[in-house]
């Protein structure tokens, strides 16, 4: 593709590449996962600055490995060479070639914080701001604690003048490293640097305008910014009023008030751009959007619960919040296992919903199906036996349980482990095999003694009582 690096004709870059992402787009629908990647990445590659090209791409980086946050198998036998061709680029200072190592690197496994940080580290260089805000995005994700990761961050928040993500990303470093004095100076010039920017003190040429400018950020009113690169919002809505049609300008907006946690306004945009074009990735960035509102509110609702926890009216509000996220999250799993058949994944989280109201004869096969993702095979086999002892099928129920007593440790799944051992106790106490039930509650008193009531029920079976 480096004849089209060369090429100043960004027009026809942006053509081709928007041919390819319809067609990756197109792809995604028949879940053809490796030609919808080699079409978006095309896109990227001609287009490396557009964000949208990709979030696409990693979405179905995502989907092809089926969300399971290692990427391929036995990817790590590549990654030496791969790592090699970054520490090249990197020494020669060849950010285009290291943009390359790093989405090769992304494409064995999407999840990577190192190789997300490298193509953030490219984009910061070619001056590509909203990917590179995106790369170090997922590679504080992947890896939560590092430091070098949250600083990339939190620079790129800086140079978009996105004051308080910086802050943000500086008092969690502040969290990580409670004596760096060097972040608590930052936040304090990050705060002073967003009054600057909001009071416009720096273009200030008299006191007059220098005092009229305190007196906005203090006041809380505000000019509208006139100039171009002074506020990135202003700078989009700009491009929107002289391109009206354009899907991307729109995207770019939805996707700054999404970072910025401007919640209801991302919805609001999105919703436009489905009206312009009804693409099921945007809606599912939408639906994306509405659970976290949802969430937050919920999580609002509980820290804000009374002392005595005896507010009948708080604790309603509390039940129907939690109400109306499950309602919705159970629609959105629905529709997008309809569009992506083979998610085991989706229908494990669809599952759990219908186990949590008690719709169980629809958690029933929907579990079935996600046993044969041996990551969810604990879980699955311990709530498919609880959904069958709740439908009054303990034949059913104990035969699960058994297969999940044959694969739980109690180690990596201490309750799990106690759980399942001690109702198929109950099941075998019930079933008169009381040989059974007094191992079973024999293996849960061995990991914890004052469990349930297993030492009063084993010691009536040993009494014969």
């Amino acid at each position: 593709m480096s004849e089209f690096n060369a090429d100043p004709n960004l027009e026809k870059r942006k053509k081709i590449a928007g041919e390819c992402w319809k067609k990756g787009t197109e792809s995604m629908s028949r879940e053809n996962w490796d030609y919808a990647i080699e079409m978006f990445s095309q896109a990227a590659q001609l287009v490396p600055e557009n964000l949208a090209y990709r979030q696409s791409l990693r979405g179905v980086q995502y989907r092809k490995y089926k969300n399971n946050k290692s990427g391929a198998k036995l990817s790590f036998l590549t990654m030496n060479s791969i790592r090699g061709k970054v520490k090249k680029a990197r020494a020669a200072k060849n950010w285009n070639e290291l943009d390359k190592a790093a989405e090769e690197g992304l494409a064995l496994n999407p999840w990577e914080g190192q190789r997300n940080a490298d193509l953030g580290e490219a984009c910061r260089q070619r001056t590509y701001d909203e990917v590179a805000i995106f790369a170090y995005e997922k590679a504080v994700e992947a890896e939560p604690e590092n430091r070098d990761f949250i600083i990339g961050l939190a620079d790129m928040r800086e140079r978009r003048r996105d004051y308080n993500g910086a802050i943000t990303c500086w008092e969690r470093i502040q969290r990580l490293e409670p004596l760096n004095g060097g972040a608590r100076q930052k936040i304090s010039a990050l705060r002073a640097e967003s009054v600057i920017d909001r009071g416009g003190y720096e273009a200030a040429e008299t006191t007059k305008t220098v005092r009229l400018g305190y007196e906005e950020s203090v006041s809380g009113t505000t000019k509208e910014v006139d100039g171009p690169g002074m506020s990135q919002e202003a700078d989009i809505q700009r491009a929107i009023r002289k391109e009206p049609t354009n899907r991307d300008n729109f995207m770019k907006l939805a996707d700054l008030y999404r970072r910025e946690s401007r919640l209801d306004e991302a919805v609001a945009t999105y919703q436009k751009v489905l009206e312009m074009h009804n693409d099921p990735n945007v809606r599912e960035q939408l639906e994306d959007i509405e659970m976290e509102i949802l969430k937050k509110a919920l999580i609002a609702a509980r820290d804000s619960a009374p002392a005595n926890d005896a507010d009948e009216a708080h604790a309603k509000k509390v039940a129907l919040l939690q109400s109306d996220l499950i309602k919705k999250e159970i629609d959105v799993f629905a529709r997008r296992i309809e569009r992506y058949p083979a998610d085991l994944k989706l229908k494990f989280e669809l599952a759990q919903r219908y186990f949590r109201v008690k719709r169980y004869q629809q958690a029933i096969p929907l579990y079935q199906q996600a046993a044969k993702d041996q990551r969810l095979e604990n879980t699955v086999l311990l709530n498919l036996g609880k959904c069958f002892l709740a439908e009054k099928k303990n034949d059913l129920a104990k035969r699960q349980f058994q297969k999940a007593t044959e694969i739980l440790n109690f180690n990596d799944y201490p309750d799990q482990f106690k759980e399942c051992f001690y109702l198929l106790a109950r099941l075998y106490e019930e079933a008169k095999d009381p040989r059974k039930a007094e191992e079973l509650y024999t293996e849960v008193l061995a990991v914890d003694y004052a469990y349930r009531d297993v030492q009063k029920r084993l010691e009536a079976l040993q009494s014969g009582s």
